[in-house]
């Protein structure tokens, strides 16, 4: 990969590991964790999003493989969001923000991943609420904007919500956050490649990495897999990596 040394790469290859990992085990895709890496490694922006959004894909639907076979998954818990989510994240696609700008969004959207990975939003399960489908349609709207705009797939903003709210429990917010982020990856892929962009050559390269992880992380996390000082060294990694893109 030409954008990093051999040494850097061996490094950057383990990092998406330990990523894409943590992540699939929590029914993530990573995207903000591979964005925060990116940052670390002075990857370009032109080449950040894209390869975020396209790692996010694999991982986030092996992560929902596993999940799914659990039986985590509630389809009417999950539609209402993704209705709304894929046209605003293809929207989102097209969407090039300012350079400066770019960074800072991301910047804070990393600091709240990085504050949940210490267990600051982590909510505790609550009592089955019924889902409030207008609520549930803007919630969606918003996020899938968001996630096209930065090249994230959400997860990272939606589990947090479905704990807070009573809406699902930890284990299926997992699975309906998986299939999220990877409706939301897509489609703000295709408006990416619709506004006439492409995905780096060099993105392709990271994908076999990342999977590897994927399917560790998503066979564990299914079951009762639990590290927390894992998810506090990757949360310092990211709050490094958000404070790098607000303050450069």
């Amino acid at each position: 990969m030409n954008l990093l040394s051999s040494e850097n790469m061996i490094l950057f290859s383990f990092a998406l590991i330990v990523i894409a990992f943590l992540y699939s085990s929590v029914g993530h895709g990573g995207a903000s964790g591979y964005l925060a890496l990116m940052t670390i490694f002075a990857f370009p922006i032109s080449v950040m999003k894209p390869s975020a959004l396209l790692l996010n894909l694999f991982v986030s639907s092996i992560s929902f493989f596993f999940y799914y076979k659990m039986n985590y998954f509630k389809p009417k818990l999950f539609y209402p969001f993704a209705i709304a989510s894929i046209p605003a994240a293809f929207i989102g696609g097209f969407i090039t923000l300012d350079n400066t700008i770019y960074k800072i969004i991301l910047g804070v959207v990393l600091v709240f991943a990085a504050l949940r990975l210490f267990g600051i939003f982590n909510f505790k399960e609550k009592e089955a609420v019924t889902i409030n489908i207008p609520l549930a349609l803007t919630i969606g709207f918003v996020i899938g904007l968001l996630s096209g705009m930065l090249g994230i797939g959400g997860g990272i903003i939606l589990s947090p919500i479905l704990l807070f709210l009573g809406w699902a429990s930890i284990k299926e917010s997992a699975a309906i956050s998986s299939l999220f982020i990877f409706v939301n990856s897509f489609a703000g892929i295709m408006g990416f490649f619709l506004g006439g962009k492409t995905v780096p050559t060099e993105s392709f390269y990271l994908v076999p990495i990342a999977v590897v992880g994927g399917v560790l992380g998503g066979y564990y996390g299914s079951g009762y897999f639990s590290n927390k000082t894992l998810k506090i060294v990757l949360g310092t990694v990211i709050l490094m990596a958000s404070i790098k893109l607000i303050f450069p």
